[in-house]
């Protein structure tokens, strides 16, 4: 691993533990080249392989993913169709090295309506992997941060009604145990590729206070260089939390 560093001059203690990725641009990148959107989905599980692969090497905590939002069911029945079959043969192809790699696999984002055999799938790889120490790959599909949010609001209030939870016990850090993320730490980088500068309804409450990088390279092309061009650009920041520095 030091080898890893040093050859790409990034500093061990500037990494984050965890990274975020708008994955964005698989349509436009099928596109420039006259294929169907469905071939741009098709070549982005590179993206994924390779992305995944650099964090474990670096030793990155966690890495959460947006696969699939709940604003993408309005896109054609065949893309959306499409985008689970190759979901359930990624997850079939991939997890032989995933349980190789001991990484810990983890799907966010509400149950319904993804198809049974696709919500089938991804629990049975969370049950899999739950005692791996590895890496935490975090998959958001049909996640959608404002959702999360209201159903975090709805949990936290079925506790009050069954007098489990006092309003004064209510408070950030407990408020944060009812969201899809609980137990993981915030996101230090939020990585979006394709230019775009928007968010997307993307872990809103939980990235309040991470670095934002934008690269107009489409996720497809993305690859371990653009990764570690976002990590140096990482440790180059001063990350103040709202405070002020020490000079």
């Amino acid at each position: 691993m030091k080898h890893f560093f040093g050859k790409y001059g990034l500093d061990p203690a500037a990494v984050p533990r965890h990274i975020a990725i708008i994955m964005d641009g698989n349509g436009r990148w099928a596109k420039r080249r006259r294929l169907s959107r469905i071939e741009g989905h098709r070549h982005a599980a590179k993206a994924v392989r390779e992305t995944v692969e650099t964090c474990a090497e670096l030793g990155v905590k966690c890495l959460t993913l947006y696969a699939f939002s709940v604003e993408n069911w309005s896109r054609p029945k065949r893309e959306v169709d499409t985008l689970m079959r190759l979901l359930r043969r990624f997850i079939r192809e991939e997890t032989p090295k995933i349980l190789k790699n001991k990484i810990r696999f983890r799907a966010i984002g509400r149950n319904k309506p993804l198809p049974p055999e696709v919500i089938r799938d991804l629990r049975e790889l969370e049950r899999k992997t739950a005692q791996n120490d590895g890496l935490t790959v975090v998959l958001a599909v049909n996640y959608g941060s404002r959702s999360e949010i209201v159903d975090a609001a709805r949990r936290c209030a079925t506790r009050v009604r069954r007098g489990e939870l006092s309003l004064r016990e209510i408070n950030e850090t407990t408020f944060g145990d009812f969201l899809y993320t609980r137990g993981l730490p915030d996101p230090d980088l939020l990585i979006r590729t394709s230019g775009e500068y928007r968010i997307s309804n993307f872990l809103l409450w939980q990235a309040s206070y991470a670095e934002l990088w934008v690269t107009p390279v489409l996720w497809p092309d993305f690859r371990r260089r653009h990764l570690i061009e976002a990590l140096k650009e990482y440790g180059r920041r001063e990350r103040r939390f709202g405070g002020v520095t020490s000079s």
